[in-house]
């Protein structure tokens, strides 16, 4: 059975009446592939946009295991207790591969699930890096005209969903697991570079010792990096997302960074960056999808595609064969 389309005046009024139910269904019609819905959803967007650029906007990223989703559920819930609205958002590249996400199972944030002033949202599964990464920043809009004034977006810590995240947030937080191994050190030092706030988690019980001697190491390590603004050092600390200790410190981070921010002008400026460079991914990710369904191209790819996998074509050439044969289509129709 097709889905019910609304028209843009019911998801409008929907969204800006802080309907959780109706602000799902508008992030839906935002992920969905159709153009029809795309059309509606760019509507829905535009009338909704005096709405939003209210919230503060954070970016929490750390490697597997490190006991994102735990603080999560606890950070949420210590803001929801002191008034604000949260929203949690997923940037998850592997679940193109797996089919799920990153947040798939919500019980790892079972209070925050929950809870009446709260929104989370995982990643569509089957879409490139481009595709989720699209879709989470007009959710997060969607979100803040929804009334949400703390937006969360997390990421898997891997790769290159790092770089895309801390391009759509205010402040970036990276989680550090205490005395991770040396194993780390690639991924570590290249999410450092984007870090605006530096978090050890799990310092509890026996990892307390461990977790402030990791604050240390990694204290020293970003004296020798090149912060992101020449007015704001990382700040680094430690906490337990389980027991909640050090939350409230984090919190104070980022409000510190936010404040910051603002007192230098550099707020307003960063989002006028980010939304430039927002509008030219979406016309890289539409050329590339136009791209790739051209009859013209079809015709030829699994042909090239063979040919350079079994080095009897450059895959320079075979590039050239069907850019050529996509912008020879293109201009026999004009």
């Amino acid at each position: 059975m097709p889905r019910r389309r609304l028209t843009v005046a019911a998801y409008v009024a929907g969204v800006r009446a802080g309907s959780r139910g109706r602000l799902g269904q508008a992030i839906t019609l935002v992920e969905s592939r159709r153009p029809a819905d795309g059309v509606l959803a760019q509507e829905v967007l535009r009338q909704l946009l005096p709405e939003t650029g209210r919230s503060v906007r954070i970016g929490l990223t750390g490697v597997p295991g490190v006991g994102k989703s735990t603080l999560i559920d606890n950070l949420g819930m210590l803001l929801i207790e002191q008034g604000h609205r949260v929203a949690v958002l997923a940037v998850d590249p592997s679940s193109s591969l797996s089919g799920g996400s990153i947040l798939g199972d919500k019980t790892r944030m079972s209070r925050l699930s929950v809870a009446d002033k709260a929104f989370i949202r995982p990643s569509p599964s089957g879409l490139t890096l481009g595709g989720v990464s699209r879709r989470t920043r007009e959710a997060m809009l969607l979100c803040e005209a929804a009334g949400f004034d703390v937006i969360i977006v997390e990421t898997v810590g891997v790769g290159q969903s790092e770089v895309v995240v801390s391009d759509m947030v205010d402040c970036f937080t990276v989680l550090m697991l205490p005395g991770a191994g040396d194993e780390l050190q690639g991924i570590k030092k290249g999410i450092l570079e984007l870090a605006d706030i530096v978090a050890v988690n799990k310092a509890d019980g026996d990892g307390v010792t461990a977790a402030r001697h990791a604050l240390r190491e990694y204290s020293a390590a970003l004296r020798y990096l090149q912060p992101r603004h020449t007015f704001w050092r990382p700040r680094t600390l430690t906490l337990s997302g389980l027991t909640g200790a050090g939350l409230e410190g984090l919190w104070e981070a980022i409000q510190a960074h936010s404040a910051a921010l603002s007192k230098h002008g550099a707020l307003r400026e960063l989002r006028d960056q980010q939304r430039l460079r927002w509008m030219w991914s979406m016309i890289e990710d539409r050329l590339l999808d136009d791209f790739r369904r051209a009859s013209s191209v079809q015709e030829m790819r699994g042909v090239l595609e063979d040919a350079v996998s079994q080095r009897k074509t450059p895959p320079g050439a075979a590039a050239d064969a069907l850019l050529a044969a996509f912008y020879g289509a293109h201009h026999r129709k004009q």
